[in-house]
């Protein structure tokens, strides 16, 4: 027990880009501005989704798990990040690492899950338009986002668990921007090939088989779309689907490609700039591209910066 001890260190150094020093000010720079993005964005569409009656529906219901998802996402390894990159020594309290793993590891498998739930939505308001209101009642929609959530951080106690009790016998190096369970995985001093497996598995539940489920979903929808006789109406469809497409590729293919595919020694650097996709640029973009591409969002977005002006008068 007390070599167990002994061996759980009391900070980790994150090594990100050290190598490349001349990336500290671009990357800094970066992080910020799609942090203040991120920030902005999914607050908005939290605020627009809630105070305006018209978007009371299953759709934005979704849509603020997901803003809100990203923001608690994006804030467990930004603001860490950034004070990282302003300090000689960029290290992390062992206690600060093991909450940075849970949390960021339990909002990535909600979203996995999430993005599933809303394709579901766009399904039956597509393919199912006459029975939607019946199908995607109130009750039906909170218990979908719920078992969403339950089952991110579910798992993400197991995965936790299962990473933070291998040996590291004094390893404290994690060639990485911020704890996550591939670059953790390489710092015990034992096999690790069961705990890979039982990653590669749970990544099969939470990526592939809800990008799966998500495929089939948009495969009918273009279907029934392609039926619509109305062109405004065919526009209007593909244009609420393609947002979510948009976000379901950026999302899955990036973490697919960090989580399935098996570590090489080429692959040390492109690991690092993949997980920045799904776990910064994604959920930055993730507002813009519901907001641009959303007529009915940008219009609530002004009636509400109206009843602004008009309460200030």
């Amino acid at each position: 027990m007390n070599w167990v001890n002994k061996s759980v260190p009391q900070e980790f150094i994150l090594l990100g880009f050290t190598d490349q020093p001349w990336l500290e000010i671009p990357l800094f720079v970066m992080f910020l501005f799609s942090y203040i993005l991120t920030i902005f964005g999914n607050l908005t569409i939290i605020l627009v989704s809630h105070l305006d009656f018209k978007l009371h529906t299953p759709m934005y219901f979704f849509l603020s798990n997901l803003s809100l998802l990203d923001l608690c996402y994006t804030t467990s390894t930004v603001p860490q990040m950034l004070v990282n990159i302003c300090n000689t020594r960029k290290v992390i309290s062992y206690g600060g690492c093991v909450a940075q793993l849970f949390i960021f590891l339990a909002l990535g498998s909600t979203e996995c899950l999430l993005l599933a739930m809303m394709s579901f939505d766009r399904f039956v308001a597509i393919c199912r338009p006459l029975h939607y209101s019946i199908v995607m009642h109130q009750r039906l929609c909170l218990q979908l986002a719920a078992a969403s959530w339950i089952s991110g951080f579910s798992n993400s106690v197991l995965q936790s668990t299962w990473t933070l009790k291998m040996p590291l016998c004094g390893h404290k190096e994690v060639d990485h921007f911020f704890c996550e369970v591939p670059a953790l995985l390489k710092l015990p001093c034992v096999e690790t090939t069961a705990n890979e497996a039982e990653l590669f598995f749970i990544s099969v539940l939470f990526l592939l088989i809800p990008m799966t489920f998500v495929l089939i979903s948009y495969a009918f929808i273009v279907q029934a779309v392609l039926r619509i006789q109305s062109a405004e109406g065919r526009r209007k469809a593909f244009g609420t689907c393609g947002s979510h497409l948009i976000v379901v590729s950026l999302f899955y293919g990036t973490a697919i490609s960090m989580y399935l595919q098996p570590p090489s020694p080429s692959s040390k650097d492109r690991g690092k700039i993949v997980s920045l996709f799904y776990g910064i640029i994604a959920p930055m973009l993730n507002p813009l591209i519901y907001t641009l591409r959303n007529k009915e969002v940008k219009e609530a977005f002004k009636r509400l910066v109206a009843r602004v002006f008009l309460i200030k008068k």
